[in-house]
């Protein structure tokens, strides 16, 4: 191997590695430190808006607007 390249290649590793520590160092000072709780925010009282009751049954098809019923539908053969 040429003294060239060992140098080149040593220069190399020298500036990933140099770049890894700064990456890494930059990263962790942006990192948010907050721990986890299950503690509820404030102003809440931790209980669900309820929901509307569902218009058709489990199971019932769903009834579309504007097409007949009976309507040829394509499907895929």
């Amino acid at each position: 191997m040429d003294p060239n390249d060992r140098t080149a290649l040593a220069l190399s590793a020298v500036a990933l590695a140099i770049a890894l520590v700064v990456a890494t160092t930059v990263t962790l000072e942006r990192v948010n430190t907050r721990t986890a709780g299950n503690d509820s925010p404030p102003g809440t009282v931790g209980l669900a808006r309820p929901h509307p009751p569902l218009d058709r049954a489990p199971g019932e098809p769903i009834q579309t607007t504007g097409a007949p019923s009976n309507g040829s539908v394509r499907q895929r053969p």
